[in-house]
């Protein structure tokens, strides 16, 4: 065959030899030689020094293979626009080609989600790529996602946030709008520049972890949860009947101080802590023992209205969680998008291992509720209390479920009794506070009675270390270094730390699921 030696630039016989090697190779060694293409050229997220004669040696490929290979040259491509200047100058060249193949292809196919995510990388082009793709009928959030990235920040006018699984999901009302742009004006510029690259950053990495699906296992499946809608309920505002210190009773003598470790006084006017004299607001059935102020006079009413104030912070995100966001992290951290694990396979796991023994069962980062209720079918919502950080959350859970008390407080310092509780649930969260997780599983081991189960789900790094970057290059504002998942065999010596031997432990993709029991 003849091969276009337009790009050619005397790469190296070795990388020529790959390239060959896996445009050549056999289906069921496809993906081994594409990886050992991809080790050659791109590694830890960098092109390495062959990167800039590689892409000489790929350009002519993508008219001569497959649907099944050409995809995975373009997230190549793409991975390796991501490196120095370079190499992306050099990928820049075959801008007419990419443009070419992409009006050749179904843009809901694999190889137009592949041209996509390595289209994302030249902003210096916009107009010309936008004006390509306008006529393609590209889906919205697709389309967004694509304008984003081609975009450049403008500082007098920085729109940063919002912007993951795609823009297009951020139908925020103007109360919230101005609350995000209150949050803007606090950075310094050079604070903007690193939340838009890192925005920027956090769509390729959704970009590209679609297309490599897509490239090597066919479109993504779209697996919904009828339990949760992003608009509220009608009467979703009001406040929850029985929402006052009384909603505390059965687990006061398990709950305490964080300040102290004392116990705390559940008064009707409020939650005080005897040994400390601190008093800690209680709001709508939530316990915020994050604002304990001393018992001078006027500090509880004042801690109370700052509960308020920021229960009134962004409403809708817990909403927006549970209905658009969380489906989407199942797909990037967990390899999802084939619809693997569905809510249904969670709910089942959760009923078939928790089983406490005597003592309140802790939802910890309960977030917006959805699992807490799966709990408390299983063990019984008397029972049951949530803890969680995020204020909007808790909300939308206590106005779903106003018979479960809610705290506000820490997974890092949990505000109970020593081995007090019967059992923990710790599901799709231990990832939230990554850097700290070994000191959160030490805490729940602290807190749980001999013989309690503690269940969780959350995620591993993948194997293949092209999605496990993409995996990486989420920039959520709770680790703005970027996502950071485990290694299955940490957590298990975590546990054993703790005092928990693992009963149960499984998952496919990287999901983890995992349940272990406390020993004496």
């Amino acid at each position: 065959m003849s091969v276009d030696s337009t790009y050619a630039t005397g790469a190296d016989t070795s990388v020529r030899t790959l390239v060959g090697e896996f445009a050549g190779a056999p289906p069921a060694s496809l993906q081994a030689a594409y990886r050992r293409l991809v080790a050659a050229v791109w590694e830890d997220g960098r092109p390495t020094e062959l990167a800039p004669q590689a892409v000489g040696e790929l350009m002519p490929y993508l008219d001569l293979v497959g649907d099944d290979r050409v995809g995975r040259l373009l997230v190549l491509l793409g991975l390796l626009a991501e490196g120095d200047d370079r190499v992306r100058a050099a990928v820049r060249q075959g801008l007419d080609r990419y443009l070419d193949l992409l009006n050749r292809a179904d843009p809901r196919g694999p190889r137009g989600q592949a041209l996509l995510y390595l289209l994302a990388h030249f902003p210096e082009d916009r107009d010309r790529i936008l004006a390509e793709v306008a006529p393609l009928g590209l889906e919205e959030d697709d389309l967004s996602r694509l304008d984003r990235c081609l975009r450049t920040l403008d500082l007098d006018d920085p729109d940063v946030g919002r912007v993951w699984p795609a823009p297009s999901i951020w139908r925020l009302t103007d109360e919230e709008r101005d609350f995000d742009r209150a949050w803007i004006r606090t950075l310094s510029p050079e604070q903007v520049a690193v939340n838009w690259r890192n925005d920027t950053r956090t769509v390729w990495g959704y970009m590209g972890a679609k297309a490599y699906w897509a490239v090597c296992e066919g479109m993504p499946v779209t697996v919904g949860d009828p339990a949760f809608s992003a608009e509220p309920a009608a009467g979703s505002g009001d406040t929850p009947a029985g929402s006052g210190a009384g909603l505390f009773g059965a687990h006061a003598a398990a709950l305490r101080c964080p300040s102290c470790r004392g116990p705390l006084n559940f008064r009707p006017d409020g939650v005080g802590c005897g040994g400390c004299a601190v008093t800690y607001p209680v709001t709508r059935g939530i316990l915020d023992l994050t604002e304990g102020t001393s018992d001078a006079a006027g500090a509880a009413d004042q801690a109370t209205a700052d509960l308020l104030r920021k229960l009134a912070e962004m409403p809708s995100m817990g909403l927006y969680y549970e209905a658009l966001l969380r489906p989407e992290f199942l797909r990037v951290a967990g390899t999802n998008w084939g619809g693997a694990v569905t809510p249904a396979d969670e709910d089942d796991y959760i009923a078939r291992h928790v089983r406490p023994v005597d003592g309140p069962v802790l939802d910890l980062a309960a977030g917006a509720g959805r699992w807490t209720s799966v709990i408390a079918d299983t063990v019984g919502a008397e029972r049951l209390i949530a803890l969680d950080m995020g204020l909007p959350m808790l909300s939308v859970l206590r106005r779903r479920l106003p018979e479960i008390p809610a705290v506000r407080a820490s997974a890092l310092s949990l505000p109970f009794d020593d081995e007090s509780l019967g059992a923990v649930v710790c599901w799709n969260a231990l990832q939230a506070f990554p850097d700290d997780a070994a000191a959160a599983v030490a805490e729940i081991g602290r807190c749980l009675r001999p013989g309690g189960t503690f269940t969780m789900m959350t995620y591993v790094w993948d194997s293949d270390p092209v999605n496990r970057h993409f995996q990486a290059s989420h920039y959520f504002p709770s680790r703005p270094a970027g996502m950071l998942l485990f290694e299955a065999d940490e957590i298990r010596r975590w546990l054993a730390d703790a005092k928990m031997i693992v009963r149960e432990q499984s998952g496919p993709g990287t999901f983890l699921f995992v349940t272990a029991e406390r020993v004496g």
